[in-house]
């Protein structure tokens, strides 16, 4: 089941979003509704706040008086803790209870405005941004809620920047035109990214990058891809991947590589890596193990292939190609990965030198399998002057 972050400011168009991909075939649960509905009349919801806060926060009506919460809850973390502590087991509970009846076979869309706010990003497999521009928010704000400028930019004065959500976004849609421009672009991403990753996460299929050039021009949000899903591996695995890092080409900055994220993620033990938790774990975020990939060149000295034995992961995402390397934490191909990487990045000249022979190798190869192969002896040539470099600036892993 692939889990979509949904979110945007406000006046974004996030609703007519969420709308779209409903009638798409998107099970899209509104995070907001939900805080309504498990503390509406008559819930218990709604008595755990009234025991906890008083009458006061209480309409007349006997229902809750959003207002008078928030006044109570707005600069007093102890209290807000306390709402939360209420409220978000049983968003979590009624959350549960709506995935099981749409089954395992739909795309679950939610619907989250504090999505970024609140650092949720790692807990689905894409975060997909509504953005427009200030002006079109603010217009359609006072058209459609008849709120004054004063009042859409005080309420967008506490959300996260535009710049914060374009961080955590895996994907942005734009929203600066007509309502049928926005419904063209979601149902592109439904039809080329979303159904594809849905499909392929139940398969356990990967997406492959056959067609993807060896040398492509550096991508200023390589960094930020790579962070996003440190944060997803960091978040599912836990204590089980004590290190997470960004390796290969896409981590040298300024450097035109191959558009492939390059994640290295640590173990204690190859065991670990191959505990059926541990890897269940990873397939069900979109990234299923290849089982034919099992250790890396040996490079240097120590030529001892037991010594360099690994565990790969490829991505079922069809937007994002990504490559999960499982290495043992201080081993000679965990070290080896990193020092590279450390060296390019110190040494400009170094970072050309490999770009013009990557390039040249690509014309002179007919496949992937003699490209990878004909790299191993400029590996080879470039070690003692990468050592070199490392013992020079006392490099450590």
């Amino acid at each position: 089941m692939l889990r979509v972050g949904l979110t945007g400011g406000i006046g974004s168009g996030k609703s007519t979003v969420a709308r779209r991909l409903a009638e798409l075939g998107a099970v899209v649960i509104d995070a907001d509704a939900l805080a309504r509905e498990v503390v509406a009349p008559g819930t218990d919801g709604l008595n755990q706040v009234r025991a906890r806060f008083g009458d006061a926060v209480i309409g007349g009506d006997g229902r809750l008086d959003r207002r008078a919460l928030a006044a109570v809850v707005f600069e007093d973390e102890r209290a807000k803790a306390d709402l939360e502590a209420i409220t978000h087991p049983l968003i979590s509970s009624r959350c549960a209870d709506l995935l099981d009846e749409a089954g395992p076979d739909r795309v679950v869309v939610y619907d989250v405005p504090l999505l970024v706010e609140n650092h949720l990003g790692p807990d689905y497999h894409l975060v997909v941004v509504v953005d427009a521009p200030l002006s079109a928010r603010v217009r359609r704000l006072k058209e459609q809620r008849g709120m004054t400028e004063s009042d859409v930019k005080t309420r967008m004065a506490h959300q996260a920047t535009d710049a914060q959500r374009r961080i955590a976004a895996d994907v942005v849609i734009g929203n600066d035109g007509t309502v049928h421009d926005l419904h063209a672009a979601v149902d592109e991403l439904w039809q080329q990214r979303l159904q594809p990753f849905d499909d392929n996460l139940r398969g356990r299929r990967l997406c492959r990058s056959y067609d993807l050039p060896v040398v492509s021009t550096y991508d200023d949000d390589w960094p930020a891809q790579a962070e996003r899903l440190i944060a997803r591996f960091s978040h599912a695995l836990g204590a089980r991947a004590p290190e997470i890092e960004h390796v290969g080409s896409t981590a040298v900055p300024g450097m035109p590589g191959k558009d492939v994220i390059d994640i290295q993620i640590g173990v204690s033990e190859l065991r670990d890596a191959d505990d059926q938790e541990f890897v269940a774990t990873l397939t069900n975020l979109g990234f299923p193990r290849v089982e034919d990939i099992r250790m890396d060149h040996p490079t240097g000295e120590l030529l001892d292939p037991s010594l360099w034995v690994k565990r790969f992961h490829g991505s079922c995402d069809p937007g994002r190609m990504v490559h999960v390397h499982v290495r043992v934490v201080d081993s000679p191909g965990w070290q080896s990965a990193l020092l590279f990487r450390d060296w390019l990045r110190a040494d400009p000249d170094a970072a050309d030198e490999y770009v013009e022979v990557k390039a040249e190798l690509a014309r002179t190869t007919a496949n992937s399998g003699e490209y990878a192969e004909a790299k191993e002896p400029w590996f080879e040539k470039v070690w003692p002057r990468i050592t070199a470099w490392a013992q020079k600036s006392s490099w450590r892993a």
